[in-house]
């Protein structure tokens, strides 16, 4: 495994929520349909029946916000990996904070539910009395339902065993080295739900507007370390929430620089580009070069003493005849040659920052999720990613 792929994981846990919710349908069949003489339904292999619900799915909207609002915890830092999210290892507690929160939000959430899942079941059958027949036939059992409703999350480190085919290893880098994707994706989803909602034929917005720049900008900071071109990116956002005025709405230029950005944020690839851009642009910093230019203008006139002379001979100063102008140029350019921008500019910043690695609390009481998932465990990739075909989304 190469040391950037090590370093990446060195700097994320993964984040696994799941949240079960009862779905209150069951196969709608033949038998429940009542049709009118001479007519049939189609077979099998050309169209299937639907659903049918059991009772108001109102009553569990609750369960699907809370889901959501739990991937949206999550993403605000991280980015999807592996059927979880990876979150940088810094941002582990406050997210495992907010997650115990949502746990309990749940509970509260799933007691109320079936204390009136009967009453619920009974208004359903009340406001479909014809169908109350195929209605009753198909309901849970209370004690059914309870075990349908869950919610735990927990918190890993990701590691690689020990021996690992070389198949294998290149799977995981394959996976880590998409993550940068992943982030810039994630950002063009929220961008253009920005320009949409917000500010698309917009000739003022109010302050409310600067929350989703700032949630992006503080999200590709975190995640920084995916790409180099992250870095110059979250400097133009910064330039540009410092210009905003402190006070009453936001109109004008600064408002068509904030249209402009949430433009570019809004396409992955013009982003990279951009951020690609700037670090090409940047001048490079040599540090010893004013050193050894004050050294060469403090150094003393040049004296000659002919030996074969009763007396010295004091010679003019380099620097003071005009004939020697030019006796320097060119000594120092092996020190004032600017050092190119190299691939591994990403890889020399990150190493000078502190990493650290979450402690796996192995006495942890797993059937507590507030106590087992606040301590990161360890796992080894190659094992099968759960699918997770949950729908995103934003808020403003």
């Amino acid at each position: 495994m190469s040391h950037e792929t090590q370093m990446i994981l060195d700097r994320v846990v993964l984040v696994k929520v799941e949240a079960n919710i009862y779905g209150a349908r069951k196969k709608l069949k033949k038998e429940d349909l009542v049709l009118a003489d001479g007519s049939k339904l189609p077979p099998e292999d050309l169209a299937s029946l639907g659903s049918k619900r059991l009772l108001d799915p109102d009553k569990l909207t609750v369960f699907n916000r809370l889901k959501k609002e739990a991937e949206r915890i999550c993403l605000r830092v991280g980015t999807r990996f592996l059927g979880g999210f990876a979150v940088p290892v810094e941002s582990a507690a406050s997210i495992t904070a907010e997650l115990e929160r949502i746990a309990l939000d749940f509970a509260a959430a799933k007691t109320e539910f079936i204390a009136g899942y009967d009453a619920a079941v009974t208004d359903w059958v009340v406001r479909h009395p014809e169908f109350a027949g195929i209605i009753e036939q198909a309901v849970d059992s209370v004690e059914f339902v309870s075990t349908r409703l869950s919610f735990d999350f927990l918190v890993v480190s990701v590691g690689l065993p020990d021996s690992l085919p070389p198949a294998d290893i290149a799977r995981l880098e394959s996976k880590i080295g998409s993550l940068s994707e992943q982030m810039f994706y994630e950002i063009s989803v929220e961008a253009n739900q920005l320009i949409e909602q917000s500010l698309l034929g917009k000739e003022q917005v109010t302050r409310n507007a600067l929350r989703p720049i700032r949630r992006m900008r503080d999200k590709l900071d975190g995640l920084g370390f995916l790409d180099h071109r992250v870095a110059p990116v979250v400097s133009t956002i910064d330039d540009l929430l410092a210009r905003i005025p402190n006070k009453g709405a936001i109109e004008g230029s600064i408002l068509q620089e904030i249209l402009a950005t949430a433009m570019l944020l809004s396409d992955p690839d013009k982003t990279r580009r951009h951020g690609e851009g700037l670090l090409a642009t940047q001048p490079p910093v040599v540090e010893e070069t004013e050193e050894v230019i004050e050294y060469a203008e403090s150094e003393p006139p040049a004296v000659l003493i002919v030996p074969t002379a009763p007396t010295p001979v004091i010679a003019e100063s380099a620097t003071d005849s005009p004939d020697f102008t030019d006796l320097f140029d060119g000594i120092f350019d092996d020190e004032l040659e600017p050092e190119s921008a190299s691939d591994d500019w990403a890889l020399e910043v990150l190493l000078d920052k502190n990493q650290t690695k979450l402690v796996t609390d192995s006495d942890a009481d797993e059937s507590n999720p507030s106590e087992h998932s606040a301590e990161p465990a360890t796992v080894t990739a190659g094992d099968n990613e759960e699918a997770d075909d949950s729908d995103q989304d934003y808020w403003f």
